[in-house]
């Protein structure tokens, strides 16, 4: 038998297998620290952590496996062969999170300020092709200057093919963008296709064109926070879900979010032991919400009586505060909550608050999430701005989502329901499995008041003392069509409850819709109004 070696290259001796090995763990050290430490003291100037600082915090202390890290560009030109670093400026690949799968890129701010080119798109395609092949949550963390722009169109391409696998992977697994930097352009995309927006206060920004073109073009003066900060996005465009003041705070708090996720479509939400007695009275709730419809009062603390421990995870917190949406567990399982909010607008649907409940709705189903309303609406907000602007459309989105929704969806009306809008809240006509009142309850087509003024309009008119006749026509609207067990009896309402036995009535429902099956009608895709 002839044994071939390998034949000496330039008159040197081949290295061995020892020396190849030593040769790898140093390269892998050399990717590890990144491009120099200037490049990483001037991230942490900045007051923000590296891509593999970021991963460590995300993920379980050891568990990560990274894919592709000596990736390289391949581009010529511009420079760009001088300089081919390592990972390209993205660390991709997998590990867990409270022992579950999940997989992760991070930009590397430090190499090519993160921007994206031919090979860093191809990296983050892989990961998010493996994530949805996993069926695993996909975590990015956002860092980077967009585009590339000495590799041109295939930069763009890149950025094509992740939008792609945005849309594809949607309602399929949990997708979870946090913005730890900039983001401008068409990159921003990304993040607004994906189920949840993470940001930091100072640090990161989106926008589609920065500050310097809005001045080119309209004149206006304004700084990158002030154009598209995490502040601005929390609360006034509704773009970001949730806002922090440092990265590992931001970061834990993506953490928390996953233990209260599916892996994907197929599973159901993680349940944890139920240490707080499910039939543990609410008597406070006697209390807490005043039987005088004016009077306003804060639903959150409604919520923390009901649900496990009071601890629940708020959902675009400081946009369209009129509605509350919100994860938390009761009996140890994950639901959704969407709370009309009396203390803001009185808690009434306008177009925000449509919007960011309907897509709350529509990630509930998508994930097994089964749904908790709680009523105390006045109707939809009146004014010509809401009308010019659309809000027959908006408020359409929430009915759909509603109407197009499988999982256990429970309807609870503590005190107003009037009009289209305690229909479009889940009411039993659209759908809700079961449907509860306390006795403080008042559904309506509008208020009293309104009503009165309408049906007896004549009688008003003719009396020899208005004020006094509508007083009374309003008591006789009251105590015909508005008394707590019309609807009950009618069979609108499932049963009329003590507030105290919330709890206990919503966890034995919610136990008996476990194993609900609901069907829609075969079809590529519905076409909801936009």
């Amino acid at each position: 038998m002839t044994v071939l070696h390998d034949a000496p290259v330039g008159g040197e001796a081949p290295a061995d297998a020892r020396s190849r090995v030593a040769e790898l763990h140093e390269l892998r050290e050399q990717v590890r620290r990144g491009p120099s430490e200037q490049a990483t003291e001037a991230q942490h100037a900045k007051g923000k952590l590296t891509a593999r600082e970021r991963i460590e915090l995300l993920l379980d202390e050891g568990s990560f496996h990274e894919v592709e890290p000596l990736r390289r560009h391949r581009a010529q030109g511009f420079g760009l062969e001088a300089k081919k670093p390592h990972t390209d400026g993205v660390v991709v690949g997998w590990g867990t999170v409270h022992g579950r799968t999940v997989f992760t890129y991070a930009h590397d701010f430090r190499i090519f300020g993160g921007a994206l080119g031919e090979a860093h798109a191809q990296k983050i395609h892989k990961i998010m092709d493996m994530a949805i092949a996993a069926g695993a949550p996909l975590v990015s963390l956002n860092d980077g200057a967009g585009a590339r722009i000495q590799e041109g169109v295939t930069a763009l391409a890149g950025y094509g093919g992740i939008f792609q696998r945005n849309t594809r992977a949607s309602g399929v697994i949990p997708q979870i963008s946090v913005m730890l930097g900039p983001c401008a352009g068409g990159a921003a995309y990304s993040p607004a296709l994906t189920d949840f927006v993470f940001m930091v206060r100072e640090t990161s920004q989106m926008f589609i064109t920065g500050p310097d073109v809005v001045q080119a073009v309209t004149g206006e003066k304004i700084t990158q926070n002030g154009l598209g900060g995490a502040d601005v996005h929390s609360s006034v465009s509704g773009v970001s879900h949730f806002v922090y003041d440092d990265e590992q705070s931001c970061i834990e708090e993506v953490r928390y979010l996953l233990s209260l996720l599916p892996q994907n479509n197929r599973e159901m939400p993680p349940t944890v032991a139920a240490d707080d007695p499910v039939d543990r009275r609410n008597d406070s709730l006697l209390d807490l919400v005043p039987a005088d419809g004016n009077r306003p009062y804060d639903m959150r603390k409604v919520i923390e009586e009901v649900v496990d421990h009071g601890e629940y995870l708020e959902v675009h917190e400081r946009w369209a505060t009129n509605v509350i949406c919100a994860l938390a567990r009761i009996d140890g399982h994950v639901v959704g909550i969407i709370a009309n909010q009396p203390q803001s607008l009185a808690g009434v649907l306008d177009i925000n608050a449509s919007e960011k409940a309907a897509r709350f709705v529509q990630m509930c189903d998508a994930f097994n999430i089964p749904l908790v309303t709680m009523l105390d609406v006045p109707g939809f907000l009146p004014g010509v701005d809401q009308e010019h602007d659309g809000i027959i459309r908006h408020g359409a989105k929430l009915l759909y989502a509603y109407c197009n929704a499988t999982v256990p969806r429970i309807q609870l009306i503590l005190r107003k329901a009037y009009g289209g809008a305690y229909i479009v809240m889940d009411s039993r006509s659209i759908g809700a499995d079961l449907s509860f009142a306390w006795p403080t309850n008042e559904i309506a087509v509008m208020g009293a008041e309104g009503a009165a003024n309408v049906i007896f309009r004549r009688d008003i008119t003719a009396s020899e003392d208005p004020e006094a006749t509508r007083a009374q026509k309003i008591k006789e609207y009251k105590s015909e069509l508005m008394h707590p067990y019309y609807a009950a009896e009618r069979g609108l309402v499932d049963d009329v409850i003590d507030p105290a036995e919330t709890r206990a009535v919503l966890a034995s429902s919610l136990a008996m819709l476990r194993t609900k099956h609901a069907d829609l009608p075969s079809r590529k895709h519905g076409n909801p109004p936009m």
